[in-house]
């Protein structure tokens, strides 16, 4: 059990909040629910404080675990001592344990372990405290026996012995540590001589110290070694290390002498280097991977909270040029309207033809936006839109939308339940259109690792880039909440306490009934019982049903005390924004306590009162719609422009100003003071100025700046 008084010290909560939050999560609450609906108990904590504290309370729970089975295990082999015992105890991390059980871990017998069972340990303890060594062999004479038949095996043994003990001590690991994180150098040069062009051409002739190497460059490094397109070496002054090692074990009362500077310089070289550069190429790895997720987190979070576009019907295209532009057209709510294909590009550049179509799509269905993949044939196609609309002068824009992970879904199980008879291409231009309508409800049917957000996404751990995903999608899904009678099972299984199988029981219900006109029908669906009905129904929304408060973020356990407090001043549902100002002439701590609940609940509830239709989007950029197109014969140096920042990496931001390729803003453009990284100043969706630094006509390149 992890004791709780050394979590606490770690956070800056009070005590009880965080014993609250750990008591709530054990009993089975969602990180959602607790950051909204149990404000009392954690004292207001957000998500990412609640997470950082649990996550941190998983660590401990794993710690303790981890150090359980290692005393276990070196008892069982008899080796237990008090002091070792004390000191996993007292082990404050994993790394610290491992290296307690180093010594014990092994299951094959090591040179030292045949030493020792051979009786040579007095003559390795000899040397050890000895500066003369002159009446070494006489000593040593007394432990020749039948595993060690004479001097130079007793000796060789002994040394096997001192070689172990250095290169097992945790002091000298701690230290040498330190020098390598400090001080070590990576390198990297081309495995061979390439002839064409590599991703890698940077590294060919590279190094940097590894303290001020960034994640990016590591996963570049050594994902070129992986390919084997590079070597990469690990650096540092052996001279430096062995000296550290010596000056070590000289303070612990080793006595300075030709065989312990020799055992000191084996243990370096055959052990301690070779683990240590392990471990540092472990770590290096696992911050560039965290990094990444992390960078890759932020990104999908900014898009998934990309405000939905109302009031529009769209005609989405997906781009091609030998098999044409699948289009679908969808009304406001992204249903289906027509779809097929038109040959606006080479090789068949049937014009006429794809312009007859577009404007009798938007003339049947009242399109008043197009949306465009912004995959092969985008430039072409953006080409033929442009001169199409200018053409006929209707009140109709389009925007250039990421078509990343449309053919993902194209070809998923959830594509193929919603439109079975669709061929998958068609899938595609359905989803580029419906991205426009409701980045949001359509980019969660989607993997999130293929959405196209991140930085070497497919180079870092799955399993850990999967949960960080899951996470930031459920955060935003509970944050903005669900429509309980148009929501898909893609987007219900994000809602907290629920799972696909039962948010697929949710549409069945709906398909069977009709749509829900109460939350509390919710609990007549087989696999919603009251626990779930207690994490789930304050983020389902209804909007026009039986009961007022189940369209906003008001938990239905606390609909009697909302009652009470809108009797109390008179006011009916359509009078109910005016709660704050009325509230406001009574002391709201006390109302609080009189309604019976705590004061952050109150004030979330008198928030959700007086902006029953607020949505946290609203106050991010929108889709950004154009009628003309920008080419890149229009570009020149210095010139300023609009965009929309699209993704965020360590070295910089990707920006679309209107081309087929996004431009880059590098991180030292960002800014005019010196930042860290790139999302200090920018997220993806924000709308920027930029102006154009250089154009790569050639490579399609475009840098940009922001230090207008």
């Amino acid at each position: 059990m992890v004791d709780l008084d050394s979590l606490i010290k770690e956070f800056t909560f009070p005590k009880k909040n965080v014993e609250n939050l750990i008591a709530l999560y054990l009993d089975g609450n969602t990180v959602p629910f607790i950051a909204r609906y149990r404000k009392e108990q954690t004292g207001a904590m957000d998500e990412i404080q609640i997470r950082n504290i649990l996550e941190r309370y998983e660590y401990l729970e794993n710690l303790n675990k981890r150090k359980e089975e290692v005393i276990k295990n070196i008892d069982e082999k008899g080796k237990l001592t008090d002091k070792l015992k004390l000191a996993l105890q007292k082990a404050a991390t994993l790394t610290e344990v491992e290296d307690l059980y180093a010594p014990y871990k092994s299951k094959k017998k090591t040179k030292a372990d045949i030493a020792r069972e051979a009786g040579i340990e007095p003559v390795a303890e000899y040397i050890k405290t000895h500066n003369d060594l002159s009446e070494l062999e006489n000593f040593a004479k007394d432990y020749i026996n039948e595993k060690a038949a004479d001097i130079d095996t007793v000796l060789s043994m002994a040394r096997d012995i001192i070689t172990e003990d250095i290169g097992h001590n945790i002091n000298i690991k701690n230290r040498l540590r330190e020098i390598y994180n400090k001080n070590a150098v990576i390198s990297s040069a081309a495995a061979e001589d390439f002839q064409e062009r590599t991703p890698y051409e940077a590294y060919y002739e590279f190094e940097e110290k590894i303290k001020t190497l960034p994640p990016h460059r590591v996963l570049a490094i050594f994902r070129g070694e992986r390919e084997h397109v590079l070597k990469v070496k690990l650096n540092i002054d052996e001279e430096t290390c062995i000296n550290t090692v010596l000056a070590i074990i000289y303070e612990e009362g080793y006595k300075h002498n030709k065989i312990i500077e020799k055992c000191a310089g084996r243990a370096f070289k055959t052990m301690l280097s070779s683990s240590i550069e392990l471990e540092i190429r472990s770590e290096l790895r696992q911050n560039a991977e965290e990094r990444a997720i992390h960078v890759f987190g932020d990104n999908l979070k900014s898009l998934l909270m990309t405000p939905p576009v109302k009031g529009r019907s769209v005609l989405g295209l997906d781009p091609a040029y030998k098999t044409g532009c699948k289009y679908a057209a969808v009304d406001e709510t992204g249903k289906l309207l027509t779809y097929g294909v038109i040959y606006p590009t080479p090789p068949q550049s049937d014009y006429e033809g794809s312009k007859k179509k577009v404007i009798e799509i938007i003339n049947k269905f009242n399109i008043n936006a197009i949306s465009i993949g912004n995959g092969t044939a985008s430039r072409e196609t953006e080409e033929f839109v442009a001169k199409v609309l200018s053409e006929i002068q209707l009140n109709v824009e389009y925007t250039i939308v990421n078509e990343a992970g449309a053919s993902v879904y194209s070809a998923s199980e959830v594509a193929a339940k919603e439109f079975p008879d669709l061929d998958v291409t068609i899938r595609g231009a359905i989803s580029i259109a419906r991205r426009v309508i409701d980045p949001l409800a359509e980019l969660v049917k989607i993997e999130p690792r293929s959405i196209g957000v991140g930085m070497y996404q497919h180079d870092v751990n799955k399993k850990k880039l999967e949960n960080t995903l899951q996470t930031v999608v459920e955060d935003v899904v509970n944050n903005v909440g669900v429509n309980l009678n148009t929501a898909s099972p893609s987007l219900l299984q994000y809602v907290s306490g629920l799972n696909y199988s039962i948010a697929e029981k949710i549409v069945k219900f709906r398909e069977d009934n009709g749509i829900f006109i109460n939350r509390n029908q919710l609990l007549k669906i087989a696999g919603i019982g009251e626990s779930i009905f207690k994490q789930c129904a304050g983020f389902l929304k209804i909007y026009g049903g039986d009961e007022m408060l189940d369209s906003m973020f008001i938990h239905p356990e606390t609909y009697d005390a909302v009652h009470t407090l809108l009797n109390r001043f008179n006011l009916t549902v359509k009078e109910v924004g005016l709660i704050r100002k009325v509230a406001k002439t009574n002391n709201l701590n006390k109302l609080a306590e009189e309604t019976g609940l705590g004061i952050y609940t109150f004030n979330d509830i008198i928030e959700n009162l007086e902006k029953p239709d607020r949505d946290v989007r609203d106050s991010i950029d929108p889709v950004i719609f154009k009628k003309s197109i920008v080419n890149l014969d229009d570009l020149k140096p210095s010139m300023v422009i609009s965009g929309k920042v699209t993704n965020i990496v360590d070295f910089g931001a990707f920006v679309d100003i209107g081309l087929k390729n996004d431009g880059l803003v590098h991180i030292s453009e960002l800014s005019e003071s010196y930042i860290k990284h790139p999302s200090e100043v920018v997220k993806v969706g924000q709308k920027v100025q930029v102006m154009v630094i250089d154009i790569d006509k050639e490579r399609g390149r475009i840098s940009l700046s922001m230090r207008i």
